[in-house]
């Protein structure tokens, strides 16, 4: 059979061609075309009629300009395992495996865990090139080991602000600088010691911009870690009074069941405590938050930052306007809105088959609007009613909050009500 292998993409250390097997240094000798950042081309001796193509900016094009190269040889230089958050699990997407060639160096996440003694499966690698260092805040536990890549030099000390607004200033901080270089460095210390101030307040510990901070968190006395696994406290939501509470919410979370990858549709989010669970229990879903209060919106922002889903995307408006052209659900949970006229059939026609709805009703009109509605599409009706002890006199009593009733339905796969 042919070989119909064209690219290979060589991962690359701080060490530079020393720490390349042979393989690698064939490529690299037999490719005529070499893509690389400045960094890693500026670590190729010399040539002759080898010709080396930084990275364009932006990146994204990058992609084009090496499939514009398909079926010549090409030789790509990625920073250790290319396809760990690489440019070869990108590639691989683009191409059939059968004209690829991957060859993986030590990853920065290796390195790390190897100077630490860390067993590499039992930690968390977070991302923050390009993405928001909030997400820390999503794995955030007693114990935890994190690995985080940073964006740049400042990204150390932003990450330990983080950590000690969040509760975890006593987490032990270790910044890698040039992993696997000669010029290799590694400072040590807690996430609150990080923060030496200048006469103006600004913390200064210089890095270099390639780094890496492994975290291993420790709580602050006082601090409660929040649960992935079950609804978070109603102290934990900046809120106004519309949320859906702890109980409530922990029952709703359980029919909308969320899975890997699956949309969630919070319409009438409030302070975006359903959307915000949502992405809490699963790291690769996607929920979109739609409310058109103001205040609330700056509610759903700056807990969703605090909780560690940045990712929760937010749309001011009324539905079912504001519904007009979102991304198809695989899940929505309705809690404002019932008796708008639209809302229910424009969420119901954009749900994908299989896909769950659940809505909960406080008032007499609502729950009649669900009633009707469970007659069109069907589903099932709970009515749940929470009472909690408190104070009465020198004992104490139940009181009761108002009852409430939720509606859950899983749409037809092949649906007779659209």
């Amino acid at each position: 059979m042919k070989d119909r292998t064209w690219l290979t993409v060589v991962g690359f250390g701080e060490d530079g061609l020393s720490g390349l097997g042979r393989e690698a240094r064939a490529a690299l000798e037999a490719a005529p075309l070499v893509f690389g950042g400045e960094r890693h081309l500026a670590l190729l001796p010399a040539q002759a009629g080898q010709q080396r193509r930084p990275w364009p900016r932006p990146f994204a094009l990058a992609y084009d300009q090496v499939l514009a190269h398909r079926g010549k040889p090409v030789c790509v230089l990625a920073s250790g395992d290319p396809m760990f958050y690489g440019i070869g699990s990108q590639l691989a997407e683009r191409l059939p495996p059968d004209e690829l060639r991957v060859l993986p160096a030590p990853s920065s996440m290796s390195l790390a865990a190897a100077r630490l003694g860390w067993p590499l499966q039992q930690v968390r690698v977070v991302p923050a090139h390009g993405r928001p260092l909030a997400r820390v805040a999503l794995y955030l536990a007693e114990g935890a080991r994190l690995l985080v890549l940073s964006a740049d030099g400042d990204t150390p000390v932003t990450l330990a602000r983080l950590l000690v607004a969040q509760g975890y200033g006593a987490s032990q901080l270790s910044v890698f600088g040039r992993l696997g270089g000669p010029e290799e460095t590694r400072h040590d210390g807690t996430a609150a010691s990080w923060l030496v101030s200048t006469t103006d307040g600004d913390a200064v510990v210089p890095e270099p911009a390639l780094n890496l901070v492994a975290v291993h968190c420790h709580a602050d006395p006082g601090t409660r870690p929040l649960s992935r696994r079950s609804a978070l406290p109603d102290s934990a939501f900046e809120h106004d009074g519309q949320l859906t509470k702890r109980d409530l919410r922990a029952l709703t979370l359980a029919r909308l069941a969320p899975q890997p990858g699956e949309r969630l549709w919070d319409v009438g989010a409030g302070c975006g405590s359903i959307g915000i669970e949502w992405l809490r229990a699963e790291s690769s879903c996607r929920a979109i938050a739609i409310e058109s209060h103001p205040e609330r919106c700056g509610f759903i922002e700056r807990n969703r930052d605090r909780l560690g889903v940045p990712g929760l995307e937010l749309v001011t408006g009324r539905a079912p306007e504001a519904l007009v052209g979102l991304a198809t659900p695989d899940a929505i949970f309705i809690g404002g809105g019932l008796t708008i006229e639209g809302v229910v059939e424009q969420c119901w026609q954009a749900l994908r088959p299989g896909g769950r709805l659940v809505a909960n009703a406080v008032t007499l009109q609502t729950e009649a609007a669900l009633v009707a509605w469970r007659e069109r599409i069907g589903g099932e009706l709970t009515r749940v009613s929470v009472a909690q002890a408190e104070p009465l006199g020198r004992f104490d009593g139940w009181r009761t909050a108002r009852p409430i009733t939720l509606l859950s339905v899983e749409k037809p796969l092949a649906d007779t009500n659209r």
